[in-house]
């Protein structure tokens, strides 16, 4: 199901990501939704598409998800 709000996110989202994380998470998630709508694995592609973003824009510095730094 697409999230409106980062409200929406499951808790488990809301508690390791930062706003902007949720925010990413939140439209890539909503945007895989709606192009994988006729494929039976459409929820788990949706949080794959979501987990990438995020890993572009952050990344896990011990149990914290920072932003990356261009190098």
């Amino acid at each position: 199901m697409p999230y409106v709000t980062n409200y929406d996110l499951p808790a488990s989202i809301q508690h390791r990501l930062p706003e902007h994380g949720q925010d990413i998470f939140r439209q890539a998630f909503n945007h895989a939704w709606d192009q994988y709508a006729d494929d039976p694995r459409q929820e788990e592609i949706a949080h794959r598409v979501a987990w990438a973003a995020v890993k572009k824009v952050y990344e896990k510095e011990g149990a914290e998800w920072v932003p990356r730094y261009n190098r």
